[in-house]
């Protein structure tokens, strides 16, 4: 590839990265909430996340 084909490719890619984020705060709607959590994550996702082991640990059982 040539240098002006590496650099149309780049500047493709760019123009391209620009557009979409452009695209994506031009409709954004601030109101309009998407997934499960109202403003901050629900303490039973860690919960479920982590092994049983560690809620013993957190409360200072293993100490």
């Amino acid at each position: 590839m040539s240098n002006r084909q590496v650099l149309l490719l780049i500047a493709a890619f760019v123009a391209l990265t620009l557009g979409s984020f452009i695209w994506y705060i031009a409709t954004w709607d601030a109101d309009e909430r998407v997934g499960h959590t109202s403003g901050h994550a629900p303490i039973f996702i860690l919960a479920q996340k982590l092994p049983p082991e560690a809620s013993a640990f957190s409360t200072g059982a293993n100490a």
